[in-house]
C-alpha cells in the first residue's frame, strides 16, 4: 500500500493542498476498471462517487476512506454540480488523496472537464484517470461492433440529454444522420421519440436498425432491438427505462450472431 501511495502522491500533497483524481469507473463490470483507478481507490482518503458506479467497484474503496455519494440520476440529484465542486475543493484542503469517482469516462459526457477546470481555477492539483466509456463497452457486451468493414466505417457519439444554457441550442441531428454510419447516443431514452423522429426526417430509413442496451456490462444487462419506426412503441410496451445506450446503424444486425459471445462478469 505504501509503495502505491508513493507512486501517486505528488508534491501537492506535501504542501497545504491534497490532490483530486477524476477516476473513470467504467460502465459497471469491475474487470474494466483500470489498474491505476483501482490503486487510487485503495489509497484514497476521500471518495466522492456517482450513482451509476457499481457496488463491486465501491467495495474496492479503502475502508478507512470517507465516502460521499454525489449520485445524479434524472429527477434525483443528491448534489448539484456547484456543490460537488465545492466539496472536492474543501476535501482537498484536508486530505492528501481525493478521488472523484465517475461512471464511464470522466471526459465523455461525464462533466469531468467542467470539474477539472473549476479545480484548477481554485488552485487545486487535479489529474484525470480515463475509464472505459459505456458507449463502447455496452455495445461490445451486446455483440454489436461499432465499426465493421461490411457495415460501418464511421461512428458518432452524441448526448440525447441536452442541457439548458449550453454552448449551442441543439444537437444537429440532420448532420449526424447524414454524416455517420453508426450513431451512439448517451442518455437518449427520455428523448427517444424526438430523436427518432428527427433522424427519420433527416433521411434515415424507417427500417434502420436500433439497439438499446440497458445496464451495459453488468449481470442484469439487457438489450431491446428494433427499428427507427418501431422502437418507441417497443420501449413503451416493455417499460424499458434508463440507464441505456442507444446504437443506431447496420452494425446492430450483428447482435443476433454475436450476442452469445458476451464477456462474463467476473468478480475480482
Amino acid at each position: 500500500m505504501t509503495s502505491n501511495i508513493t507512486n501517486f502522491v505528488s508534491s501537492a500533497e506535501t504542501q497545504c493542498l491534497g490532490k483530486v483524481y477524476l477516476v473513470g469507473a467504467g460502465p459497471g463490470d469491475p474487470g474494466l476498471l483500470t489498474i491505476k483507478g483501482k490503486t487510487l481507490l485503495e489509497c484514497a482518503d476521500v471518495v466522492v462517487y456517482d450513482a451509476l458506479v457499481s457496488d463491486p467497484i465501491l467495495a474496492m474503496i479503502n475502508p478507512q476512506a470517507e465516502q460521499i455519494s454525489a449520485g445524479k440520476r434524472r429527477g434525483r440529484h443528491s448534489m448539484g454540480q456547484t456543490e460537488i465542486t465545492q466539496v472536492l475543493i474543501e476535501k482537498a484542503h484536508a486530505a492528501a488523496i481525493v478521488v472523484r469517482l465517475k461512471g464511464g469516462d470522466p471526459f465523455v459526457f461525464g462533466r469531468g472537464g467542467e470539474e477539472m477546470a473549476d479545480l484548477v481555477q481554485a488552485g487545486v492539483a487535479v489529474e484525470v484517470i480515463p475509464g472505459v466509456t459505456s458507449g463502447i463497452a455496452a455495445p461490445a457486451y451486446a455483440g454489436i461492433p461499432l465499426t465493421h468493414r461490411s457495415y460501418s466505417s464511421s461512428v458518432t457519439f452524441v448526448t440525447g440529454h441536452e442541457e439548458a444554457g449550453k454552448y449551442r441550442p441543439a444537437v444537429n441531428w440532420s448532420a449526424i444522420a447524414q454524416g455517420s454510419e453508426t450513431i451512439v447516443i448517451y442518455m437518449g431514452i427520455h428523448n427517444l421519440p424526438y430523436i427518432t423522429a428527427q433522424l427519420r426526417q433527416a433521411g434515415l430509413d424507417a427500417t434502420t436498425p436500433i439497439a438499446l442496451v440497458r445496464w451495459g456490462t453488468r449481470p442484469e444487462q439487457e438489450a431491446l432491438i428494433g427499428t427507427l419506426e418501431t422502437i418507441v412503441a417497443q420501449v413503451e410496451a416493455a417499460q424499458f427505462a434508463a440507464p441505456a445506450i442507444v446504437v443506431i446503424g447496420n452494425v446492430v444486425h450483428l447482435h443476433e450472431l454475436l450476442s452469445g459471445c458476451r464477456p462474463r462478469f467476473l468478480p475480482l
